[in-house]
């Protein structure tokens, strides 16, 4: 709300402290609610497979438990102070991706974390989708460490370790969804799961972990996730005789390119050769090419973004809702999930260390909800 700073008169001056006072109930309000009812309000059912096979319009908040450690406020489209994830779902979400470290350096993305968390969500009526990374830290197509605990371990070894863990895994949070290994490209648990190495160590691993959620989570559907679009054919061919349920692709224009046709023909493609529904695992597009931090953003300049969607809250609104439409009208497609919606500068204005995802956030610089946010809404 504005704040009035007349002092020529009673009038004006009473305005103003009335204003900060409502300003301050809500604060008090939303305080009130986070620390005594987040887990108990608008509670109910997360959808099962059946209700969202339909269509899955899910966001990757992977940081929101370190992020609400600071003590942020949200707010709505309103400028009123908004409980995160009550918002979310009041948009529509209705499914939640969260990424999982074997031991990471914090308890950030661990088990015990990602399970609490994961309890919370489906309190709120999330359905879970979860990211198993097989490492310590972060697994892409460039780079697929193993847990240091695992390093060194013959294939056989590890194929124990990827069975054992993804078990445990699997009957603890009993997702809706599982991914084994994120942005597998070139195959993960590196040097022996190389697919570029041999392909045949590779599937062996996938197996282990397929099989494992078959035993303890036979209703979780099983994930196989690329990014991209280039050699995405390939890629599934070379997994084309393992038991999984969807192929998923990440898509960010920055890293695969401005085509979006390219993006709805591969999808289709993956669903007529394999048989497999597909999903949009991962996209995102800026609001602004401007900044909140002082850490470096991953997109900041014109020449990374699509042609005919501007980088301010309408062009990343229409991003989204181009990705969204082709989800909808793509033979076998699921839906699509945003990454790093909660990714604003929690850090604060000063940090070199803080969100290099800020402009791609679903909030603002203000942490205000963005236009984006009413994508997620059926129809």
């Amino acid at each position: 709300m504005p704040f009035h700073r007349h002092n020529s008169s009673l009038v004006c001056s009473l305005l103003e402290k009335c204003d900060m006072l409502v300003h301050l109930l809500y604060l008090v309000a939303f305080a009130l609610l986070s620390a005594c009812g987040k887990d108990n309000s608008s509670v109910s059912a997360p959808p099962s497979f059946s209700e969202t096979e339909d269509f899955i319009a899910a966001a990757d908040i992977s940081s929101f438990p370190e992020i609400e450690q600071s003590h942020l406020v949200f707010y709505d489209e309103d400028n009123r102070p908004a409980d995160f994830l009550l918002l979310l779902k009041q948009r529509s979400v209705n499914t939640i991706r969260l990424r999982l470290w074997v031991n990471p350096p914090s308890t950030h993305s661990s088990l015990a974390e990602v399970s609490g968390f994961a309890k919370r969500l489906r309190q709120r009526g999330f359905g879970i989708w979860l990211s198993v990374h097989y490492s310590d830290t972060w697994a892409d197509p460039q780079q697929q460490h193993p847990p240091k605990a695992w390093r060194g371990l013959p294939l056989s070894a590890l194929k124990d370790s990827v069975r054992l863990y993804t078990q445990r895994v699997a009957a603890e949070v009993k997702p809706e969804f599982i991914q084994i290994g994120n942005e597998i490209n070139h195959g993960f648990l590196h040097p022996v799961g190389d697919i570029r190495i041999q392909s045949q160590p590779f599937r062996e691993l996938l197996m282990a972990g397929i099989q494992a959620v078959r035993e303890v989570s036979p209703s979780s559907k099983i994930i196989l996730h690329y990014a991209g679009i280039e050699n995405a054919g390939w890629f599934y061919q070379q997994v084309a005789a393992l038991d999984y349920d969807i192929a998923a692709l990440s898509y960010y224009p920055i890293w695969h390119g401005k085509n979006l046709d390219a993006l709805k023909n591969t999808l289709e493609q993956i669903h007529h050769t394999f048989g497999k529904k597909t999903l949009i695992a991962e996209t995102a597009y800026p609001f602004t090419l401007g900044w909140s931090d002082w850490t470096t953003n991953i997109v900041g300049l014109e020449e990374q973004l699509l042609p005919g969607f501007p980088a301010t809250p309408q062009g990343q609104q229409m991003f989204l809702q181009r990705i969204k439409t082709i989800a909808q009208k793509t033979s076998g497609a699921l839906g699509f999930c945003y990454w790093g919606g909660e990714l604003v500068a929690w850090k604060g204005p000063q940090a070199t260390d803080g969100s290099p995802w800020e402009n791609q956030a679903l909030f603002d610089f203000q942490h205000r909800a963005l236009p984006v946010l009413s994508v997620f809404k059926g129809e």
